[in-house]
């Protein structure tokens, strides 16, 4: 069994800094020499740099094997020595090894026969053909594309100089002070921008902020606000405890007054107030004052529009529907006016509220009190008209009289009854007393005539047109009209008092939580926290600005 001999592969890369400090012979002969001279570690050194074509075949030639060493030969023409000055010149711009191959695979796919690697580039720029093209290299790689040699080159008209790196080599001292040069040239940028920022911050931040601080600390008049609460009550009802559903549920919660404290806040808010105010107290006048700051001061002919601005600017009110308490924070120039326009406020708040309920409350009581009224009346007119009847017929009760007139008529008829008993008797004899009997007969025909006009007073109408049944009858529906009078009155009577308790439970209160008192203070303006309210403001309003400009900056550049 033999084994192979293995040889190490070498990449051996030129730097440009080794290849200008140490310049090739320009001929091949003057580098076998100098390989000569340095010894045989050397020479392979130099043999393997001139010679990198000699590497592995495993970058896309497949099987096709490299061009073999170049021979050594003398210069015997001046084409010669130029072709060698051009390969020194080559040879200086350290060109690695790859591209030394690369240079040798397009040489050949063009058909071109070099000598070297550097030849090769000679040749390939001689043609007019940039050996480091990235399209010449790409079709080095084009499978089943094969080029006949002796075809025909298609070159364009001008051929423009390729851009090559740099060979120029700097120095330890020109470095430095190159990097020198550019940091001082970042930090003067740097510098600029800054500057920049701060005289764009200065005008746009600062300078307003200073402005409204220098304001606030040295012009603005001192403003005393007067704070007050109130809530707006219902009267308790002890129906209202056992009443059922959503009445019952809020009725003594403040969401039963809620709409009375909206309408109240919307009524301290409206100019209706504002005027009133300004006719009892002078609202206008004290705030046209000329001590007043300009920014806060009314002009003396402003409309009323602009004075309902100032108003609502230093009146303001809120509502709490959590707790239905109205809060009120009154703010004027002088504290004891400040206290006295607050005061009077709650005074107007105190008879909207007895204006809220004053025309549901009239209207509950004015309807049940006619019920009442007409009632009472329709009770005294039948009250009217049985007695009008008893004075008429001279009858008192009607059911007495035909009472009394039933017990006579009884009374009779048991009277008639023994008579015609006695009667019989009599005539029951053989020989009967005439006289006797000739009584009987007659104490029957005047008993019978009795019982017969007693019986007539009762049915029988007499001269005047009445008779006594009549006359019940009429009695008994006037008593009965009277009855149902008399019933619609108690009914009436009780819903008048059910509305006067209706009546009483709509009523609203206002009572006071907190009672207006004058400010020993000034209340504003707040001087320091205005001055850093309007620094966030202005740099927020300049942030935004700022960032809007450079989006769109950098959208245009793009």
């Amino acid at each position: 069994m033999t084994t192979k001999p293995k040889a190490k592969k070498f990449r051996i890369r030129r730097s440009p800094a080794a290849a200008n400090a140490a310049p090739r012979p320009a001929s091949a002969a003057g580098a076998m020499a100098a390989a000569a001279r340095s010894g045989p570690r050397a020479g392979a050194a130099a043999t393997a740099e001139e010679m990198p074509f000699a590497d592995d075949h495993d970058d896309g030639f497949g099987d096709a094997p490299y061009p073999t060493a170049p021979k050594r030969t003398e210069v015997s023409a001046p084409s010669d020595a130029s072709a060698e000055n051009e390969i020194a010149a080559i040879r200086k711009e350290g060109l690695t090894g790859r591209q030394l191959r690369m240079a040798r695979r397009v040489a050949q796919k063009h058909g071109l026969a070099p000598t070297s690697d550097f030849d090769a580039v000679r040749l390939l720029r001689k043609q007019g053909i940039d050996p480091f093209q990235r399209s010449n290299m790409l079709e080095l790689v084009v499978p089943g594309q094969e080029r006949k040699a002796g075809s025909d080159i298609q070159l364009p008209k001008t051929v423009d100089k390729p851009q090559l790196p740099s060979t120029e080599v700097l120095d330890e001292d020109n470095r430095a002070r190159e990097i020198v040069r550019m940091q001082r040239e970042i930090a003067r940028r740097r510098r600029r921008k800054l500057m920049q920022l701060a005289a764009r911050l200065a005008f746009f931040v600062l300078l307003p902020t200073f402005l409204a601080g220098w304001y606030y600390f040295r012009i603005a008049t001192p403003m005393y606000a007067t704070h007050s609460e109130f809530v707006i009550q219902q009267a308790q009802n002890p129906a209202a405890a056992g009443a059922s559903g959503l009445a019952g549920m809020f009725s003594g919660t403040s969401f039963a007054t809620s709409q009375d404290s909206i309408a109240v806040q919307g009524y301290l808010q409206s100019i209706d107030a504002m005027l009133r105010l300004d006719e009892d107290l002078g609202f206008r006048e004290h705030f046209s004052d000329p001590d007043i700051d300009p920014l806060q001061r009314l002009d003396v002919d402003a409309t009323k529009e602009e004075a309902y601005k100032i108003y609502k600017k230093n009146v303001k009110i809120s509502y709490d529907p959590t707790e239905g308490i109205i809060k009120m924070d009154v703010v004027a120039a002088d504290p004891e006016l400040s206290q006295l326009f607050s005061e009077r406020l709650i005074q107007y708040a105190e008879e909207q509220v007895d204006a809220l309920s004053l025309r549901l409350r009239e209207d509950q009581m004015e309807g049940a009190r006619q019920s009442y009224e007409k009632a009472e009346n329709a009770m005294l007119d039948a009250q009217q008209r049985v007695l009008s009847l008893q004075e008429k017929l001279g009858v008192l009760d009607p059911m007495t009289e035909s009472n009394a007139l039933m017990t006579r008529i009884t009374n009779l008829e048991t009277q008639l009854s023994e008579k015609r008993l006695q009667l019989q008797q009599l005539l029951d004899n053989e020989r009967p007393n005439e006289a006797r009997v000739e009584g009987a007969r007659g104490d029957v025909r005047r008993l019978e005539a009795m019982i017969s006009e007693l019986r007539s007073q009762l049915t029988e109408t007499t001269e005047d047109g009445q008779s006594l049944a009549r006359i019940t009858g009429e009695l008994r529906l006037a008593e009965r009209e009277l009855q149902t009078r008399e019933l619609m009155v108690t009914q009436a009577l009780q819903q008048l008092e059910t509305a006067r308790i209706e009546a009483n439970r709509q009523t609203r209160y206002l009572s006071m939580a907190v009672a207006p008192i004058a400010p020993d203070e000034a209340t504003y303006p707040r001087s320091f926290e205005n001055t850093v309210l309007a620094f966030l403001i202005f740099g927020g309003v300049y942030l935004m600005i700022s960032l809007t400009a450079a989006i769109l900056r950098e959208q245009v550049s793009s």
